[in-house]
C-alpha cells in the first residue's frame, strides 16, 4: 500500500463518488453518512505521511510514484508523476483533515439536491490533493483545473442569492489566469525540447535545473505568478473573493478559505520562484509592496463590514498578505513562518466560516446589527469565538502568532525591512476589527427579540470545532512538530531559489543566525 499511497488518497474520494450514484436521491442521511465515511477514510490513509520521520531528515521528494501515460515519439511525454516532500505534506494533511469538518457542517445547512452537493466535495478533495502532490507540470494543471468545476457548482448551486454571479466571477478570474500558465507550460516544454535538455515529461524536477534566459524568465514568471496571484489573491486581484466567500455555503467557504486559496501560495513557493530563480529578485520590492498593501487594505475594508462572513473574506486578503510577505523574503525564518501561517490560516478561518455558518443557521442573517448579548444565551459558542479570534489576531500562544511573527522576522531580516515595519499595523488593525466584531456579536444586552431563544450548539458542533482548537493551542505552544518536517525541504527549496537558506542579519557586531527552527539548527557567526 505504501508504494501506492498517494495515489489511492487522492482517488478514493472519487470511489465515493461512484458509490452515492447508487445512492436513492431522497435519502438524504444515508448520503451524508457514506460521504463523511469517504472522506474520514481518506483521511486515515494520509496518517502514515504525518507520522514519517524521514521528512525531518531529507528534503527530497518521499512516496514517489511514476508512470508513462501520454508517449508521442519525441515530441510529446506526460508521465503520472507522484510526490510529496515537507512543502507539500502538511498541506495534503490540512486538506484531508478540514473535509470531514466541512462535510459534517453540512448535516442541516444543506437540504435539496443533497446527492449531487456531496458527489461536488469529495470531487473537489480529489483535485486539491491531486494538485498537491504532482510532480509533472502538466498533470498539476489538469488537477489545477479540475478544482474548478466543482467549486463553480458549489457556489452557482447551493449559494445565496448572488450566487450565480460569485460563481461566474469567480471561475472567470481563476481560468484567466490558468490559460497564461498554461501557455508558459508550453513554453518551456517546448524550450526543453529544442535545447536537447534530458526530458522525464513535464518533471518539475527536470525543468528546475532548466538554463532558461533572464528574458524568458520574466515574462515566464509573470504568467505563473499573475495566476497565482488571482488565487492567493493578491491585491488588487482580489475582487472575486468577497462575493464567493459570502455566496457560497458554509462548507464552500470552509474549504475554500482553508485550502484553495493556498494554492496561489503554494504554486510561487513550488513553480513560480524556484523554476525562475534570475528574475525573481526583479519582482520582489513590487511582490512586496502588494503584500503589505494587500495587509493593510484587506484589515481596513474589513473594519467597514456590516456582513460578518465578509467581514472574515477581507481578513483572508489580510493574513495571506504574512504568508507572502514572509515567503518572498527568501530566508529560513521568512518561509518558515509562510509556510506555518498557510496552515494557520487555514485552521483559524475555517473555524471562523464555520462559526458564522453555525449563527447563520439559527438566525439566518449575517448582519452584524442584528445580534448583541449572545453570550449569554450561547456560553460555549461565545467561548469557541473567543479562542479562535485569538488566533485570527495572532495572540502569543496560538498559532497565528508564531506564523506571523517569523514571517515578519523573516521579512526584517531578508532586506525588507520597511515591508515589515508597515505591514506590522495589520497586526493591530486585525486586533481592532475581530475584537470589535466579537464584542457588537457576544457583549451587552440581548435587544433584538430574536435572539432570545438561540440554542448554543450542539455536539456535532463541539464536535466539528475541538479539532480545530486542539491545532489551535498545538502550533502556538510547539509549532516544532511541525517544523521539523518542514525544515530540509525549505532549504532545500531556497537554493534552488538562488537564495541562502541561512538568514544573516547584518549589524556592526558579531551576529548568530540559525539553519532551521529545530534543536540541531546549526549556527553560523558573522563578523561585519
Amino acid at each position: 500500500m505504501a508504494d501506492y499511497l498517494l495515489s489511492i488518497m487522492t482517488f478514493f474520494p472519487l470511489l465515493g463518488v461512484l458509490v452515492l450514484l447508487f445512492i436513492p436521491r431522497d435519502n438524504g442521511a444515508l448520503l451524508k453518512m457514506s460521504t463523511l465515511a469517504v472522506s474520514l477514510v481518506t483521511f486515515a490513509i494520509s496518517l502514515p505521511l504525518a507520522f514519517d520521520n524521514v521528512f525531518a531528515t531529507s528534503g527530497a521528494m518521499q512516496y514517489r510514484e511514476f508512470h508513462e501515460w501520454i508517449n508521442v515519439g519525441n515530441f510529446f511525454q506526460m508521465n503520472y508523476n507522484l510526490g510529496v516532500d515537507g512543502i507539500s505534506l502538511w498541506l495534503v494533511m490540512l486538506t484531508t483533515f478540514i473535509t470531514p469538518l466541512a462535510i459534517l457542517s453540512t448535516w442541516n445547512a444543506i437540504d435539496k439536491n443533497i446527492k449531487g452537493f456531496m458527489a461536488m466535495l469529495l470531487l473537489l478533495e480529489t483535485g486539491m490533493l491531486g494538485a498537491f502532490v504532482s510532480i509533472d507540470l502538466f498533470l498539476f494543471y489538469i488537477f489545477w483545473e479540475l478544482m474548478l468545476i466543482p467549486m463553480y457548482f458549489l457556489i452557482g448551486i447551493w449559494g445565496g442569492k448572488n450566487r450565480i454571479y460569485a460563481a461566474v466571477k469567480f471561475f472567470i478570474y481563476t481560468a484567466v489566469g490558468s490559460l497564461l500558465m498554461l501557455v508558459a507550460i508550453m513554453f518551456i516544454y517546448y524550450f526543453a525540447v529544442k535545447s536537447g535538455a534530458p526530458m522525464n515529461g513535464f518533471s518539475i524536477e527536470e525543468f528546475y535545473k532548466l538554463d532558461l534566459p533572464y528574458n524568458a524568465q520574466f515574462w515566464l514568471f509573470m504568467a505563473f505568478g499573475l495566476s497565482f496571484a488571482i488565487k492567493v489573491p493578491m491585491f488588487p486581484l482580489h475582487t472575486w473573493l468577497p462575493d464567493a466567500h459570502t455566496e457560497a455555503p458554509t462548507a464552500g467557504s470552509v474549504i475554500l478559505a482553508a485550502v484553495l486559496l493556498k494554492m496561489g501560495t503554494y504554486g510561487y513557493v513550488r513553480f513560480a520562484m524556484p523554476l525562475f530563480p534570475e528574475a525573481l529578485p526583479t519582482f520582489i520590492p513590487f511582490l512586496a509592496f502588494l503584500s503589505v498593501v494587500g495587509i493593510i487594505y484587506g484589515s481596513l475594508v474589513a473594519m467597514m463590514q456590516d456582513d460578518i462572513k465578509k467581514l472574515v473574506a477581507y481578513s483572508s486578503v489580510a493574513h495571506l498578505g504574512f504568508v507572502m510577505l514572509g515567503v518572498f523574503a527568501l530566508n529560513m525564518q521568512g518561509l518558515a513562518g509562510g509556510m506555518i501561517q498557510m496552515i494557520n490560516h487555514g485552521i483559524s478561518t475555517g473555524a471562523l466560516f464555520l462559526i458564522v455558518g453555525f449563527i447563520y443557521e439559527r438566525r439566518h442573517t449575517r448582519l452584524i446589527t442584528e445580534f448583541g448579548g449572545i453570550a449569554t444565551k450561547m456560553p460555549i459558542f461565545a467561548t469557541i469565538f473567543m479562542i479562535v479570534t485569538f488566533s485570527s489576531i495572532g495572540l502569543p500562544g496560538t498559532n497565528g502568532f508564531i506564523g506571523e511573527f517569523l514571517a515578519l522576522m523573516g521579512a526584517f531580516q531578508g532586506g525588507l525591512r520597511w515591508y515589515a515595519v508597515f505591514a506590522t499595523s495589520g497586526v493591530i488593525l486585525a486586533a481592532i476589527y475581530m475584537l470589535w466584531v466579537y464584542q457588537r456579536v457576544m457583549f451587552g444586552k440581548v435587544t433584538n427579540p430574536k435572539n432570545e431563544n438561540l440554542k448554543d450548539l450542539s455536539v456535532r458542533e463541539i464536535v466539528i470545532m475541538l479539532p480545530l482548537l486542539l491545532f489551535i493551542f498545538w502550533i502556538g505552544i510547539y509549532p516544532n512538530t511541525f517544523f521539523s518536517k518542514m525544515n530540509p525541504a525549505m532549504e532545500k527549496m531556497l537554493m534552488q531559489m538562488g537564495a541562502n537558506p541561512v538568514a544573516v542579519v547584518e549589524m556592526q557586531q558579531p551576529t548568530v543566525a540559525h539553519v532551521g527552527l529545530d534543536d540541531q539548527a546549526q549556527t553560523v557567526v558573522h563578523n561585519d
